[in-house]
Parts: C-alpha cells; structure tokens; sequence
C-alpha cells in the first residue's frame, strides 16, 4: 500500500476518536449526577475490559504476559484509574471543555519529565511553550476554581497521571500488543478501584461508597465504558496507519468537539478568559509538536547513514 493511502485511514481514525473520546466525558457527568465517582471508574474497567476480551480472541492474541510487563500493566491500571477518577470528580461540577483544557496540558509534563527524569535533550523554545501551556492553564483553572472550588485542579491530577501513562505505554508497546494491553489495563484498573470502593464505603466517604447504580444510571455507567473501547481502539489503529507526528496535531480537535457535546448536552460554553486559555494551550502544544518535527529532521540529516 503507498504510504499516502495509509495515512487517510489512520488520520479518518484519529477524527473518530476525536468524536468518541468526548463522548466517555458527557457519559461521565450524566452518570455522576445519580452514582458515585468510584462506582463510574469501576464500572468503565468492567464494560472497557469486558469488549475487548472477544476481541482479543478472536484474533488469538496471548494473554499471557511476563513478570515485568505485569508489573508495568498494573502501574498503567493504576495510573488509569487515577486520572479517571480525578477527571470524573472534576466533570461532575465543570464544564467539560474546561475540564479537557487543563487536561491538555499533558505534552508539556510528558516534556518536563523527559527532560529532568530522563534528561531528554529539550531546547529553551519547547520549554518556553511549555511554560506559556501552564499560564494557558491557569487562565482556565482561575475561573473554574472561583466557581467550584479545589476540585479545579483535579483534571491536572488526571493530566499528570495520563503523561506517566503514555510514557508507560511506550515501553511496554514494544512486548505487548494494544489490543491485550487495553484489555489488561481496564480489567486491571477494576481490580484495583475494589479495595478503594471497600475502603470508601467502610469510612462513609461518598465519592467512593459502593452502590448499584438504578435505571437510566445504568445505561450511563455503561456508554463511559463502551466509548472508552471505541475511542482506545481508534487511536490504535489509527497509529498503526499514520505516525504520531502526523497524528497529534488532530488530537486538539478533541477540545472542539468537548465543547459541542458540552454546549449541546449541559448548555455549557466557555467564557472568554477560558476560550484565551484554550487558545493558549492549543497554540503552544502545536507549537512543541512543530519543535519536535524539525528537531527529529535536524537529527536525521546529521545522522550518518550505515553503510
């Protein structure tokens, strides 16, 4: 296949998880106005875990994993439930653009890690974007904290979280395939929100008390795992066929349509001084990602060719 041909596939896939991925946010917030935060994060491993087995079997992939990938599997559980949770928390209150945006800062942490954690090369311009990123942030948080409190800062838990994840991730795509690590992760991520629903409903903490959700909640809790499945399948598909570099642009029109399905669902919009935030967030993201394609050509052009 001409390696133009593949690209329209992968970039058709990103848009699609574009489309979906908000759609696990609007079915979150309907379904925290009658359950509790923990029983939303438990029932999306259980739903998310539960389509992607036959998924997995049908195309006879191992399930079986070694010590070291467990190990990394259950940290990346860990870590999806963390910022589900804290993303959760947060929409029941927010807005969900406004939720999303703060969550958009996670290319610059995955950067900052990068370059302290792992002493990545990050010239002064990337780092400058991302400084301009976290005042974008802060622009957003600042009403949503006058508004609603502490739980403002709740989604950069899940933006945190989500950086770790994707670093995660990146070492453990080289042993596991996507389609068993999505499986893995979600079911994982249940197991582990159990202690935490138990210990929440012996303390009375209602945020993480364990109970059955009723009629349409059910529905709701169901739809946050059926889109995270759709929309974790599209994005890996979609990398299958087109790079990262040609898809993470595309990735900013999730805010887009956050905001639609936002306005449309709950009649929420952005106020001015968090649609400037949002477009200083944008901005210097698609600015490090343009950082980072002319770093990687430099790179290549001054790599010697083997002989």
């Amino acid at each position: 296949m001409n390696p133009s041909d593949r690209i329209l596939p992968g970039v058709a896939l990103m848009i699609a998880f574009c489309i979906a991925a908000p759609l696990i946010d609007v079915a979150s917030k309907l379904a925290a106005q009658g359950v509790p935060v923990g029983v939303i994060v438990l029932g999306r491993g259980v739903v998310q875990a539960a389509l992607m087995l036959p998924f997995v079997l049908a195309m006879r992939l191992p399930l079986a994993t070694g010590r070291r990938d467990l190990a990394l599997l259950t940290f990346r559980g860990a870590l999806l439930l963390a910022s589900t949770y804290c993303f959760v928390a947060a929409v029941r209150v927010m807005p969900i653009a406004d939720a999303l945006a703060i969550v958009f800062v996670e290319p610059f942490v995955i950067l900052l890690i990068g370059r302290f954690a792992f002493h990545e090369a990050v010239g002064p311009r990337r780092l400058a974007a991302c400084v301009v990123g976290f005042v974008g942030s802060l622009l957003v948080i600042q009403p949503s904290f006058a508004a609603f409190g502490p739980v403002a800062f709740f989604p950069l838990g899940t933006a945190i979280c989500f950086a770790f994840y994707i670093i995660v991730t990146r070492s453990l795509s080289r042993s596991v395939h996507p389609v068993p690590m999505q499986f893995h992760t979600a079911f994982l991520s249940a197991l582990l929100c159990l202690p935490m629903l138990a210990l929440g409903t012996a303390a009375g903490e209602p945020s993480t008390t364990f109970v059955l959700p009723e009629g349409i909640f059910w529905l709701w809790v169901f739809c946050v795992g059926l889109a995270s499945a759709v929309s974790h399948m599209a994005m890996t598909y979609a990398l299958k066929f087109a790079p990262s570099s040609t898809l993470a642009p595309l990735h900013y029109l999730e805010i887009v349509t956050a905001t639609l399905f936002g306005y449309l669902v709950f009649g929420n919009f952005p106020n001015p001084l968090t649609l400037t935030g949002i477009a200083i967030i944008v901005a210097s993201g698609l600015y490090i990602i343009h950082r980072e394609r002319v770093t990687d050509r430099a790179r290549r052009l001054t790599t010697p060719s083997p002989a």
